[in-house]
């Protein structure tokens, strides 16, 4: 019984893994694994990690600090001082040598520190805290153009499959026609050089095909890297059908990066103004010092240790600084000036790429649509003119020309498509909007 359930549980496990591993992606699927597994999104994510980390380095400098010092020293040769013997009760305008400490000084000191007031302190918060900001936009521009660069891969490679899938018919039915040939040629019915311009046409689609399976791997590849797959990972993709779904949304939910990367640079500017002004008032810290000495003096057996600690408060003010604050206040007024004409033209700019988006979607719709039209016309001019073929009211160069016709309108129908997509993505691009 035992060896049942386990023969049972490992046959589940292996369906269960073949599935996983068969999956058909979508795009939302693609832009989910992106999120999760695209190099350059977890290299953004962590970006914003360090910001905040190198936050919480800085907020440590407003806490106190306590160093220790010890100093362990032997006095070979105990430094003398040249004093008036007059002072030992010796005669006046003559010198004595005298010597000062012992051969061993063991000195410990600990010193305390705190920041009472200092304007850069506050500055360097304001201004991490507004960086880790534009860090974020920063992560979530580079999710737009990663999920950007995913679904232009998804969409190119769903038309690469239509036309491959195109091609295919037409080898097909090139090789139902050559039969045909082939087998009146035999009878003599027909010249070999007639059944020849059929096969060229079939080497050439051939050829095409190859072309495109290889564009095919390549694409396959990217886009593997792209969402995190292993590079040697089957992928397969969920078919779009040429359909025209709107990839659209809500023109009023829109993300505008670049406005907000330049809104938040204003305020960096801002609070770099504030930082000079600043940079005039004077700094003052807290400290205490505690010291504790132990003089030795081995040949007489002397020691003794002498204790000392004070608490003071330190006042540091530039006075005069060369006009350097001056000049840096002249320049970040300059720059403001510039980031604010910045904004203007970028909302500007901005909001004409997405009118101008928004058209072009609008055209590659008719587009598509007209291109679908001009499918089906050759569709029915392919069938009739093989229909005439068959019967042999037509001749080779007709049957080709009507040939040509439909692989043109086929390429017509991929290239509106993924023209299409393309147009939508830029509209959900220019508004952030790609999901």
């Amino acid at each position: 019984m035992k060896m049942k359930y386990l023969f049972s549980g490992g046959l589940l496990s292996l369906l269960l893994g073949f599935s996983a591993h068969a999956q058909t992606l979508d795009l939302a699927a693609c832009l989910r694994m992106a999120e999760t597994a695209n190099a350059q999104i977890r290299s953004a994510q962590l970006d914003v990690a360090i910001n905040e980390s190198q936050r919480s380095a800085y907020l440590s400098s407003r806490l106190p600090s306590l160093n220790f010092v010890a100093d362990y020293k032997y006095n070979a040769v105990i430094p003398g001082q040249v004093v008036p013997a007059q002072f030992f009760g010796g005669p006046a305008g003559t010198f004595a040598e005298v010597k000062f400490g012992v051969p061993w000084v063991l000195s410990n000191t600990v010193q305390l520190n705190q920041i009472l007031f200092n304007s850069q302190v506050n500055y360097g918060l304001a201004a991490l805290r507004i960086n880790n900001e534009i860090v974020k936009i920063q992560r979530d521009m580079t999710i737009q153009e990663v999920k950007y660069q995913v679904a232009t891969t998804y969409f190119i490679l769903q038309g690469l499959y239509q036309q491959i899938h195109f091609i295919e018919s037409n080898i097909s039915n090139a090789q139902l026609i050559l039969r045909n040939m082939d087998l009146m040629v035999e009878q003599g019915l027909m010249v070999q050089t007639e059944a020849d311009k059929i096969r060229i046409n079939k080497l050439n689609l051939e050829n095409t095909q190859s072309d495109l399976l290889a564009t095919q791997s390549q694409l396959e590849d990217l886009l593997k890297i792209l969402v995190g797959l292993e590079p040697k990972s089957k992928i397969t993709l969920a078919n779009d059908e040429m359909v025209q779904k709107s990839l659209m949304v809500d023109k009023t939910a829109a993300n505008l990066f670049a406005i907000a990367l330049l809104e938040q640079q204003k305020l960096m500017a801002q609070e770099e103004a504030k930082g000079i002004k600043m940079g005039y008032l004077p700094n003052v810290n807290l400290y205490g010092i505690y010291q504790y000495n132990v003089n030795m003096n081995p040949e007489t057996d002397f020691r003794t240790g002498i204790d000392g600690a004070f608490i003071g408060l330190r006042l540091d003010w530039n006075l005069f600084d060369g006009l350097d604050k001056h000049h840096r206040a002249t320049m970040n007024a300059l720059k403001q000036q510039q980031l604010e004409t910045q904004a203007t033209l970028a909302q500007q700019q901005l909001q004409m790429q997405i009118d101008q988006n928004q058209r072009l979607v609008e055209v590659k719709v008719n587009a598509l649509e007209l291109a679908k039209e001009q499918l089906k016309l050759a569709e029915n001019v392919h069938a009739h003119a093989n229909l005439k073929f068959t019967e042999g009211l037509i001749g080779t160069n007709d049957l080709l020309q009507a040939q040509t016709g439909l692989e043109q309108a086929q390429t017509g129908v991929v290239s509106a498509y993924v023209a299409l997509r393309q147009a939508e993505l830029e509209y959900l691009k220019s508004n952030g909007n790609i999901k």
